[in-house]
C-alpha cells in the first residue's frame, strides 16, 4: 500500500518578501508533480485545503485575515487542480497520494509543523493528513464535512444503497468521462448552478427534489438552481473559476470520488481510528454535507477527543468561508491563537 512519505524538495524560494499584505504564489515539488500554493503572513504555518468545484481562490478572505492574526496561512491548488500537476492515472488521486502531498508542501516551505484546515473535501483531506501523519500537522480544523473513520462498509456498496431508484450522485461520478460529458460544453453555467444550489441565500426551497439524486436517463443539473447567483459570488469571481475549469477541465476534481474504494482499502490499518490531534469543526446550518452526517457529528467525543469547539452557522449554506466569511475568519484566528 502506498504509503504518504516526506518528498526531496529543493530549499525554498527567499526571493520573495512574505507579509501581511501581500499573497505570493509559489509552485513547489511533491512526490510525482507540483503544487501550486498562495501564501501570505509570517508565523505558524496553516495550510488550506480546497473542496470541488473550487481552487485555492475559495480561501481568499482567509488568507489576509489570517495573515493579520500572525500566522503564515498558504492555500494550495489540490492536485487536479489550477496550476498544480494533474496526472493521467485515476489511482493518483487516492487518498495517500494527497497527505503526501501536503506534507512536501510543508518540507518546501522550510516548516517541520504546520496545522491543516480543509473545506469540503478539503476537510476530508485534512481529516486523513492529520490522522495519517500527526508528527507533521499539530492540529486539524474541519469546515463543513465531519470526520468519520473508516468503517467496515465499502464506500460504492453504500453508496449504492442510498437513493432508491435514483443514483446519489457519488455514484453518478464513478464512471471517467460521464460526468465531464455533462459539465465541460458549459463549464460557467454548471458552476453557477452547483453554487447556487448549495448556498444558502439561492438553494431550491426545504422539499424539494435534492440535486445529490440523479433520476434515471436525466443529469445532475436538471436539478439545479437556475437564474440565480450567491451574493457571495462576484461576477469577477465566477468568470475566474469557470476560466480556470475551461482550461484545466473536471476530470481531476472528478477523480477524487473514483479513488472512495482505493481509500477504503489503503486505510485499512487506521479503521475506526480517532484523531487525536487538537480539532475543529465548522458547519453549515442548511449544508447537506454537515446535516447528512449528524450521527459523525455527534460521534465527535470519541472520534475527535482533541476537539475544541464545534460551530454551527446559522443561514448558512455549503460554501462556508466564502458565504460568512468574517465569522469564518473570527473563529479560525481565535482557535488557531488558542494553540500558540
Amino acid at each position: 500500500m502506498p504509503q504518504p512519505t516526506d518528498a526531496a524538495t529543493p530549499p525554498p524560494d527567499r526571493t520573495a518578501t512574505r507579509d501581511g499584505h501581500r499573497a505570493e504564489h509559489r509552485l513547489v515539488d511533491v512526490p510525482g508533480g507540483r503544487i501550486h500554493l498562495v501564501e501570505q503572513g509570517a508565523g505558524p504555518l496553516v495550510l488550506l485545503l480546497h473542496g470541488f468545484p473550487e481552487t485555492w481562490r475559495s480561501w481568499r478572505h482567509q488568507l489576509p485575515a489570517l495573515a493579520a492574526a500572525g500566522f503564515r496561512a498558504v492555500a494550495v491548488d489540490v492536485r487536479g487542480y489550477g496550476r498544480s500537476s494533474k496526472p493521467a492515472e485515476v489511482a493518483a488521486y487516492r487518498m495517500t497520494a494527497h497527505v503526501a502531498d501536503n506534507v512536501a508542501v510543508v518540507r518546501a516551505l522550510g516548516e517541520r509543523t504546520a496545522t491543516v484546515v480543509g473545506h469540503d473535501w478539503g476537510a476530508t483531506i485534512a481529516a486523513n493528513t492529520a490522522l495519517l501523519r500527526p508528527d507533521v500537522f499539530t492540529a486539524v480544523g474541519l469546515l463543513g464535512v465531519p470526520y468519520a473513520p473508516r468503517n467496515g462498509l465499502r464506500p460504492t456498496d453504500a453508496f449504492g444503497m442510498t437513493g432508491g431508484d435514483e443514483e446519489f450522485y457519488v455514484s453518478y461520478f464513478q464512471r471517467p468521462g460521464r460526468a465531464e460529458a455533462e459539465i465541460e460544453p458549459d463549464v460557467r453555467g454548471w458552476l453557477t448552478g452547483f453554487y447556487a444550489s448549495l448556498s444558502a441565500d439561492t438553494m431550491a426551497p426545504e422539499g424539494s427534489p435534492s440535486c445529490f439524486f440523479v433520476p434515471p436517463g436525466r443529469k445532475m443539473s436538471d436539478r439545479f438552481v437556475h437564474g440565480a447567483r450567491p451574493a457571495w459570488l462576484s461576477e469577477d469571481e465566477l468568470d475566474a473559476l469557470a476560466e480556470e475549469f475551461e482550461r484545466t477541465g473536471l476530470t481531476g476534481g472528478l477523480n477524487r470520488y473514483r479513488n472512495v474504494d482505493r481509500d477504503w482499502e489503503d486505510l485499512a490499518p487506521w479503521d475506526g481510528a480517532p484523531i487525536t490531534r487538537p480539532s475543529l469543526f465548522i458547519g453549515g446550518e442548511h449544508d447537506a454535507s454537515t446535516t447528512w452526517m449528524a450521527d459523525a457529528v455527534e460521534a465527535f467525543p470519541t472520534t475527535l477527543p482533541g476537539l475544541s469547539a464545534t460551530h454551527l452557522l446559522k443561514d448558512c449554506g455549503h460554501w462556508i468561508q466564502q458565504e460568512r466569511p468574517d465569522e469564518v475568519n473570527r473563529i479560525l484566528t481565535g482557535w488557531l491563537r488558542s494553540l500558540t
